[in-house]
């Protein structure tokens, strides 16, 4: 793949998802383009760019972006937030909360979301509350995956005995032995697609906590100020954004105040 088709590559994914590419990824971007290629039948590169550019119903740039966007993740993946999370919830219902939103805003493969609900479930055993989760992506095949809530073993290597048994059910395909998220998880998780980029959002909120994590470090600080903008206006007063551990809202507050590396607490309004 010459330089200039590259580019042009580059551009949509900035212009589609917001994710920037670093010169270097050529390889990557070339070796998922060509997946695409072959399954439509196109053998050049130009082509493909051309492709989507005439891509009216914009398919097949989910498609692309799909096929270009990472997705790693696991169960309890930075464990601190989850235990910070279950403090957080109980000290909410202790002051007499019972109704509770929260947003994955990458849920990537359904790990995230499904160990929130796992956390949720347990810091508010013995309370009646109203409680969902919002989950969100942008690639419409991890999606997928989220709403069957269907893991291979290893995948739940981080998950203990009890809590595998009590939110999973064991089965096998006959070659494979796999877990699937129990109803109880399900029906507190909403999966949706979403372009982070989207100049507005369709929910309303408030949330109590969004977990928007290892997702900006994709983003150039442009990108990152106009999201972190959005989010905060969607998330309560006193409520909590959680990003990844290798990212910062240095420069980027926008009302937020720093509780611990990587929490992010939204400041009440004062009059």
């Amino acid at each position: 793949m010459d330089t200039t088709t590259f580019n042009k590559f580059k551009e949509i994914v900035y212009e589609k998802s917001g994710i920037s590419l670093d010169e270097g990824k050529e390889p990557l971007v070339s070796a998922r383009v060509g997946k695409r290629m072959r399954i439509l039948g196109i053998q050049d590169p130009k082509a493909y760019v051309r492709y989507l550019g005439e891509d009216k119903g914009g398919d097949e740039t989910v498609n692309f972006i799909d096929a270009i966007s990472t997705n790693v993740t696991s169960f309890f993946r930075e464990s601190s937030h989850f235990d910070f999370l279950n403090k957080v919830v109980s000290e909410w219902l202790a002051q007499g909360q019972r109704r509770f939103r929260f947003w994955s805003a990458a849920s990537s493969t359904g790990e995230e979301p499904y160990t929130l609900a796992v956390t949720l479930l347990e810091a508010t055993k013995g309370f009646q509350v109203d409680m969902k989760i919002l989950a969100t992506d942008i690639s419409t095949k991890v999606l997928e995956k989220c709403r069957t809530g269907n893991y291979e073993k290893e995948k739940l290597a981080t998950v203990s005995l009890v809590i595998r048994e009590k939110y999973f059910d064991q089965k096998h395909d006959g070659k494979t032995c796999f877990f699937t998220a129990k109803s109880i998880l399900k029906d507190l998780v909403v999966f949706n697609r979403l372009n982070l980029m989207n100049q507005t959002f369709p929910m309303k909120g408030p949330f109590d906590v969004i977990f928007c994590r290892n997702v900006m470090i994709y983003f150039d600080q442009m990108t990152r100020k106009n999201l972190v903008k959005k989010m905060s206006f969607l998330l309560k007063p006193g409520g909590y954004l959680m990003v990844g551990h290798s990212e910062s809202l240095t420069g980027i507050s926008d009302g937020f105040k720093a509780v611990k590396p990587s929490i992010y607490y939204k400041e009440l309004i004062t009059s």
